[in-house]
């Protein structure tokens, strides 16, 4: 009975399903500036503004292979003195296979990058911890919203164009 194909098992009949594999990880670059240390460590008179930037990159390596680079920077300043600045591309290896051609961008903008998201979201906090502040914890990212956004800058660019 185990070697009965059941109708509707593509899997049997040779035919995958669509395959998002992370093959690896890794940190491409990663700075750390902290340049009024020691003054911007003790107790401050104010919230700090904080901003974050997030971009996402794809490279294509093959049919099947591609890298998404999340790259986030963070700047952190108090009374317009900088405490931190924390730049971050840390990327992923992706295979894809039978993946429908008109899904691939939002697999690739949006799926990739939530995959890979926490540990950024660690090295980040983990980094300005070493530095001195309290762990940085970036709020979850909408990356859906962030790939309509992305969408509506390239309304001029021609159909099926991925970012690169």
């Amino acid at each position: 009975m185990a070697d009965d194909i059941l109708p509707g098992d593509t899997q049997a009949q040779g035919e995958a399903g669509p395959q998002l594999r992370i093959l690896t990880q890794y940190i491409k670059d990663l700075s750390f500036e902290n340049p009024n240390v020691p003054r911007t460590l003790g107790p401050l008179e104010h919230q700090p503004a904080i901003g974050v930037r997030v971009d996402v990159n794809v490279q294509r390596f093959s049919e099947t292979d591609f890298e998404i680079t999340l790259a986030i920077g963070v700047d952190a300043k108090t009374n317009e003195e900088q405490m931190f600045l924390v730049e971050l591309q840390y990327s992923g290896l992706f295979r894809l296979t039978n993946i429908p051609a008109d899904s691939l961008e939002p697999v690739l903008l949006i799926e990739c990058p939530r995959q890979i998201f926490p540990f950024a979201r660690r090295i980040i906090a983990d980094a300005t911890r070493d530095g001195g502040f309290p762990p940085l914890l970036i709020d979850p990212i909408d990356f859906v919203t962030l790939f309509q956004q992305r969408r509506g800058d390239l309304s001029g660019a021609p159909e099926g164009t991925m970012p690169n």
